[in-house]
């Protein structure tokens, strides 16, 4: 990890706040510089506490117990102000293709590192459109939660049997697991983005099934939908 001048755009957590999500962007911009450039720039108040290129090169940018300026308005399992409580991770990616390995095992290293050193769960490791599904979109389909999963970086859901398919239960489960409240059309797309990657069409029993096995694993009212 190579040692870089600190973005000036951060500040301190609010109200003793420490660090319990890890929020994984892409940053949407041509390569590695360009996005080093921006979230550097003070004009642009946006920063990050880590940026990963393509190659692997892993930068600190922001010190993970400030706050930096990367998650924006949003919500994870009820609670705003996700940039108080998270770490911010930028993927060098314009948004349009896949994440090149030397950058994914340089993501595994450092996701591997932040949990240890903050005590945190797989399910801390989330996506910028997983809190923010009315305007975010990153990291995207192309990013593979399933193989984080497999090492213990990330969560994934089993299939688990429901007798219901109704939209109501498929938000009230999502909002326990932790996405915002918003509505089916927003939501919908933005957790099969990350769970069930190319999938399309109406809300099916599979989505029921997955965000139930979520909810009861990890959600606030597990064990009301351990009975789903």
């Amino acid at each position: 990890m190579s040692a870089a001048p600190l973005s000036p755009n951060h500040g301190a957590r609010r109200d003793g706040a420490r660090p319990e999500l890890v929020v994984i962007h892409y940053t949407g911009m041509a390569d590695a510089a360009a996005a080093r450039a921006r979230l550097c720039d003070p004009a642009a108040e946006v920063s990050a506490h880590w940026l990963i290129a393509e190659d692997g090169t892993t930068e600190a940018l922001v010190p993970e117990a400030a706050r930096a300026w990367h998650a924006g308005a949003g919500s994870w399992q009820g609670r705003g102000d996700v940039n108080s409580r998270s770490i911010g991770i930028e993927l060098a990616n314009p948004g349009d293709r896949p994440f090149p390995e030397p950058q994914m095992l340089a993501l595994e290293a450092l996701l591997r590192a932040i949990l240890a050193r903050w005590a945190l769960g797989p399910e801390a490791v989330i996506g910028h459109s997983d809190m923010a599904p009315e305007r975010k979109i990153d990291p995207g389909p192309r990013f593979d939660w399933r193989r984080l999963a497999r090492q213990g970086l990330a969560v994934w859901p089993e299939a688990a049997p429901t007798r219901v398919s109704d939209a109501a239960t498929f938000l009230a489960l999502a909002q326990s697991f932790g996405y915002p409240e918003t509505r089916l059309a927003v939501l919908l797309p933005a957790f099969r983005s990350r769970f069930r990657p190319g999938h399309d069409g109406p809300l099916d029993a599979t989505d029921l099934g997955l965000v139930a096995d979520l909810a009861a694993r990890f959600g606030a009212d597990g064990d009301q939908w351990r009975a789903s």
